[in-house]
């Protein structure tokens, strides 16, 4: 009797393809092809030789390979990496073939020289989490794996990824070489794919208490979690960094060992019922100290409050980062600008929150992309800036040109389906568009996806607002605020949720957002024209009067028509004619 059985076997499986590839080809079919064909023959198959591995399947730009060993596999996808490096140096961008890899370790099905199952198509999903150029593998790799491989790796979190029933822990590969590892003597160009590193070294542990070392170490690995999903960094993982756990070494020493830019470090001290956290962010580069901040707290449950301090860190601690990188690139020269250059050049200007540093802002972020299409923030970051050009400044509202900006946030999320940010512009663009239900699923999906991120907690108190759901929009505006209160768009925060405010007819916690807001020194005119509702609602003539003047200072064109037409997005007509109608009784001028 034949034995029908499945065959099966456990694989390590290696899957890659060509960033890019359809566009290359439109652009050059026959050099692409020629430049494929090259670099299989001369990178890709000598190292599947090399690493014991079986080519089983090609698919145009992809390739699928099996490895009797998750280390084979690793090592193989670090040396295909840099070898591509090498082979790309000299060529101009638009004939660079860049890869995507992914690996996974899993069981597989037998069909002749062919391989099918859970392991095959995992691996096609860590691939499409790679970044281009980069490297991702499932969790059964990295606990295969160890430290038997020389790279460190960032924990990337639980995946959701499509046709696999439940989330997939995923870490993004870091190979310790110069393609990775940054120069601390100088300040070095970073390009789209070689994005700020940061590690989050173990918290020490100060308590009288040495039994209490696990709250200080849960707190280091929660907020590399968190910090992960900041998809414009890079975070060392934790098997990396707590390595230098009670070593007594200096920090710039341990950012050169680790190749980080930004190296983030604390203590708890626990005395009876007391709890003190202090945190602080280093440049690693200068040693400079960019934030601190220390926090005491009563101990209650202890997780919840390891979760609020997390969320509250972190939230801290991402516009540091991003305000450095932007200073930074300020001072660099401004000729032969890389992508990375022009986009946080673009965001410098983006956060000036002035018409002209909007243009600005617009024409570097549109350079960033143009230089490296698969740039996914400047994508987004160009359609955040068209919307808001329509909103705050004098771009009229253009449907056509909504519609490019919306594209293009699209655009960002088919390059990284799992940015949060992406999702809180593509949401802030389908508001724009007047696209309401794609507005509030997407700012569903950026809270999801980053919890700690404040600008997408006051998208979405923006989007409920409009929807009339008052008490649910306070609520995140407040967790926006709480988050981040250094925020560059702190202002805006306070801003939209004294329109919210406005809304739900409460007109003095409205009055008093607005006042908060415009003490913050970027804020817009807006906010001005909110407190001249609110006082001219809360029946206080003179006040409004008053604010009616300073608003026309700072926007001499102001008026109830500008305003109507600024407002183009609110989708209620009541919540439209209580605005107005706050604008006429204050004495605005019609036209």
């Amino acid at each position: 009797m034949s034995d029908n059985r499945v065959q099966r076997k456990l694989a390590a499986i290696l899957a890659a393809d060509v960033v890019g590839y359809s566009r290359l080809m439109g652009a050059d079919e026959a050099g692409t092809l020629a430049r494929l064909k090259s670099l299989r023959s001369t990178v890709i198959d000598p190292n599947t030789e090399k690493f014991g591995g079986r080519l089983f399947k090609t698919t145009g730009d992809g390739l699928l390979i099996e490895f009797p060993s998750a280390v084979d596999a690793v090592n193989h996808a670090v040396a295909v990496q840099r070898e591509l490096d090498v082979a790309n140096a000299d060529l101009p961008d638009a004939h660079k073939l860049i890869f995507r890899i992914g690996i996974s370790l899993g069981d597989v099905i037998i069909d002749g020289e062919d391989l099918f199952g859970n392991g095959v198509n995992v691996a096609a999903r860590m691939e499409g989490l790679a970044e281009p150029g980069g490297i991702c593998i499932s969790g059964t790799v990295y606990e295969h794996v160890g430290t038997a491989v020389d790279v460190a790796f960032d924990d990337f979190g639980q995946q959701e990824v499509k046709n696999i029933a439940q989330p997939v822990q995923a870490y993004r590969v870091q190979p310790r070489s110069p393609r990775t590892a940054p120069t601390l003597a100088n300040d070095r160009p970073q390009a789209a794919s070689d994005k700020p590193v940061v590690a989050v070294l173990p918290f020490d542990n100060m308590s009288e208490e040495t039994d209490k070392e696990y709250f200080a170490d849960g707190m280091t690995e929660d907020i590399i979690t968190a910090l992960s999903k900041y998809r414009w960094l890079r975070v060392i993982a934790r098997n990396s960094t707590f390595g230098y756990k009670d070593r007594a070494l200096d920090v710039r020493q341990i950012a050169s060992e680790l190749g980080a830019n930004y190296v983030v470090e604390g203590s708890v001290r626990r005395s009876g019922q007391r709890l003190r956290i202090t945190a602080q962010l280093i440049d690693a580069v200068t040693g400079d100290h960019l934030w601190a901040e220390r926090y005491d707290r009563d101990l209650a449950d202890i997780f919840d409050l390891q979760d609020e301090i997390t969320d509250t860190i972190v939230g801290r601690i991402e516009p540091e980062l991003g305000a450095a990188e932007r200073h930074r690139v300020e001072r660099k020269p401004r000729t032969n600008l890389q992508a990375w250059d022009c986009y946080h050049l673009g965001m410098s200007h983006f956060y000036k929150f002035t018409a002209e540093g909007n243009q600005e802002a617009q024409r570097l972020l549109k350079q960033a992309f143009e230089l490296d299409p698969e740039f996914g923030n400047a994508h987004a970051w160009w359609a955040y800036a068209i919307v808001l050009g329509m909103v705050y400044w004098d771009t009229e509202p253009d449907d056509a040109l909504l519609a490019e900006a919306l594209a293009a946030s699209n655009q960002a999320l088919s390059l990284d389906s799992q940015n949060a940010v992406f999702y809180m512009i593509m949401a802030r663009t389908a508001l724009a568009c007047r696209d309401y239900t794609g507005s509030l699923a997407g700012n569903e999906a950026a809270v999801r996806l980053n919890p700690t991120l404040a600008v997408a907690h006051c998208a979405m108190g923006d989007a409920l607002a409009y929807e009339g759901r008052f008490d649910e929009s306070i609520d995140k505006f407040e967790k926006a605020i709480s988050l981040s209160p250094n925020d560059p768009q702190l202002w805006a925060f306070l801003t939209y949720g004294a329109l919210a405010l406005i809304f739900k007819r409460d007109f003095e916690t409205a009055l008093d957002w607005s006042k908060r807001a415009s003490v913050i020194p970027n804020h817009q005119y807006w906010t001005e024209a909110h407190m001249v509702v609110a006082l001219a609602h809360l029946e206080r003539p003179e006040e409004a009067k008053r604010a009616v003047a300073r608003l026309l200072a700072e926007k001499p064109n102001f008026s109830c028509a500008f305003a109507e037409k600024k407002l183009f997005y609110i989708k209620q007509p009541e919540q439209l004619a209580l605005y107005l109608d706050g604008l006429h009784k204050a004495g605005v001028p019609e036209t």
